[in-house]
C-alpha cells in the first residue's frame, strides 16, 4: 500500500527501520528514514538535529528505537523546541522486526487515543510489552 502525501501522520526513524518497511507496507499513512515522500530531508545517515524539526513542522509522530534521542542534549533541545511527538518501541533485550513489530500493533489503538488527545508535543511515550507509558522529558 502506497503512502500517500495528504494522509501521512507517522515517521519511523532510521533505528526503527525494518519496522518502517513493514508499516509502509500495510499502511498509507506511514513513512521512514529515506522513503520516496520524505529522502530529500531525511536520507539515510541524517543527523536527529536535521530531522527532528522538519519532521515536527509536517505534524507526524516519530516511532523509534532509539531512546537517547530524549537524553542527548542536542537531540533534546531540537525534540522540545520542534514540539515532536515520539513512541520508543521500549525493550531491555533485542528483538528481531518481527517481535518489534508484535509489541507496536499490540498497542496500535492505545498509540491513535494518545494521538488523537494530545495533538501538541513535545511529549515522550514507551511502548512496552502490553502498556503505553509517558515517560517525562528531562528538563
Amino acid at each position: 500500500m502506497p503512502a500517500e502525501r495528504d494522509s501521512l501522520r507517522f515517521y519511523v526513524d532510521e533505528s526503527a527501520l525494518g519496522i518502517g518497511r513493514t508499516l509502509v507496507a500495510a499502511r498509507k499513512d506511514v513513512i521512514h528514514v529515506g522513503h520516496d515522500l520524505s529522502k530529500h530531508v531525511c536520507p539515510p545517515g541524517v543527523p536527529d538535529t536535521v530531522w527532528i524539526p522538519e519532521i515536527a513542522r509536517r505534524g507526524l509522530v516519530v516511532i523509534a528505537r532509539d531512546q537517547k534521542i530524549r537524553s542527548r542534549p542536542a537531540e533534546l533541545l531540537a525534540l522540545r523546541e520542534a514540539g515532536l511527538r515520539v513512541f520508543w518501541i521500549a525493550g531491555k533485550r533485542d528483538m528481531n522486526t518481527w517481535e518489534w513489530l508484535t509489541r507496536l500493533v499490540r498497542n496500535w489503538d492505545e498509540i491513535e487515543r494518545i494521538v488523537s488527545r494530545r495533538p501538541e508535543g513535545p511529549w515522550f511515550y514507551a511502548i512496552n510489552e502490553r502498556t503505553v507509558t509517558e515517560i517525562r522529558l528531562p528538563s
